[in-house]
């Protein structure tokens, strides 16, 4: 099911960006108009498509950028932690989603979707795995030890403060993990068995369905924020999910299914409440 048709123009952050591009292109196949905020400038302009350049941590050009938008798709950050110093991670992460999410707010945009990550909860980053079952779904407790999971974490915070404030927002946080545009290229990545690569789940999220997900929850029918796991419904690996979760969380309680090459994330919030589906039919 696809029913993000009502919104017209679109603030993306971040747009210049993989994801970003990716986005703005399922959004103007669907006949909608994009106003992308980056601090690159795209490699070539596109039809319906409004370029501004700013930065995220620049408060009054996002209240600028946003005027005139019907929605806003925050996708802005930096993405992982070890390429930046700790601090510059956290607070890029975090004061960049304050600002889009207040300036959004500011110039009455009241639909919003802003990345997230399965990492909200601690996990390809930190230094052991802590799971409390299996699949993860949206309930699973908070065990963030480094900036970039606590950054992802603090903006879900900042979204339920909003929608507590602002009672007629709907803010959708993606829970993404390592969108890629094949499977094969997560694979590269982590496909293998060892005890590293079990802190990733060896999950992934490919390039259209991350952008599905995008669109969809801006017109689903739900109050408040709410964040969802947007992730394949397989892993990368050619073993059973049942035998990786055997060997290396032998103690964690299997409450879901996991048969087959099952993800070890569940996203049937997505599927209940987005009408999502990964792989659509």
């Amino acid at each position: 099911m696809d029913t993000a048709k009502t919104v017209k123009t679109i603030a993306l952050t971040g747009g210049s960006g993989r994801i970003g591009r990716a986005i703005a292109a399922a959004a103007l196949r669907r006949g909608h108009r994009i106003v992308s905020i980056d601090r690159a400038a795209p490699a070539e302009a596109q039809e319906n498509t409004r370029f501004v350049q700013a930065d995220i941590g620049d408060y009054d050009a996002l209240v600028d950028a946003f005027r005139g938008c019907d929605a806003l798709i925050h996708m802005a950050a930096i993405p992982s932690p070890g390429n930046h110093p700790d601090h510059i991670v956290h607070n890029n992460n975090v004061t960049g989603s304050y600002n889009a999410l207040r300036a959004a707010i500011e110039v009455g945009i009241t639909r919003i979707v802003q990345a997230s990550s399965v990492n909200a909860i601690g996990l390809s980053f930190s230094r052991e795995a802590h799971f409390d079952y299996l699949p993860i779904d949206e309930a699973h407790p908070n065990y963030t030890e480094e900036p970039y999971s606590l950054s992802k974490w603090i903006c879900e915070q900042q979204a339920d403060t909003f929608a507590r404030r602002y009672s007629d927002l709907r803010i959708a946080s993606m829970r993404f993990h390592l969108v890629v545009e094949e499977r094969a290229q997560a694979g590269a990545v982590y496909g293998f068995a060892t005890k590293e690569a079990s802190k990733h789940l060896w999950a992934y999220t490919l390039y259209d369905a991350a952008s599905r997900a995008c669109l969809l929850a801006l017109d689903a029918p739900f109050k408040g924020h709410e964040a969802f796991y947007i992730a394949a419904p397989d892993t990368v690996m050619d073993v059973p999910s049942l035998d990786l979760a055997a060997r290396f969380f032998p103690d964690v309680p299997i409450r879901g299914d996991l048969s087959g090459f099952s993800s070890f994330f569940s996203s049937a919030k997505a599927e209940r409440m987005l009408g999502w589906r990964h792989d659509p039919d």
